[in-house]
């Protein structure tokens, strides 16, 4: 968007689409983004990064299968109460076990 004379127009709120109708759009289509940064000496590969970026709503992520942050227990109280579970299981099956070696 340039004006005759070549600088750039000003914003107003006439213009195309705004930043809430743009992100709006990018939610609901997602957008991924990916790279690899790699850094050789001599042709030996010393580092190697690889970027992956993927801005989505959660439903449009959930279409695409991605959900690890349902079973994140960081991040969802339902995954913390299924590791408190296991967790407690297993001390209660330590302490049986200790208590077995302790009667003998």
């Amino acid at each position: 968007m340039t004006a005759p004379s070549g600088l750039p127009r000003p914003y107003d709120d006439h213009s195309g689409a705004n930043l809430a109708d743009i992100l709006e759009r990018v939610l609901d289509k997602g957008v991924v983004i990916a790279g690899d940064i790699r850094v050789n000496l001599l042709d030996i590969e010393l580092l190697t990064i690889k970027l992956r970026l993927v801005v989505a709503s959660v439903e449009r992520a959930k279409e695409m299968g991605i959900d690890w942050w349902e079973q994140d227990p960081a991040l969802s109280s339902r995954a913390r109460q299924g590791e408190l579970g296991r967790e407690n299981e297993e001390l209660r099956r330590r302490v049986a076990e200790l208590e077995a070696r302790t009667e003998t």
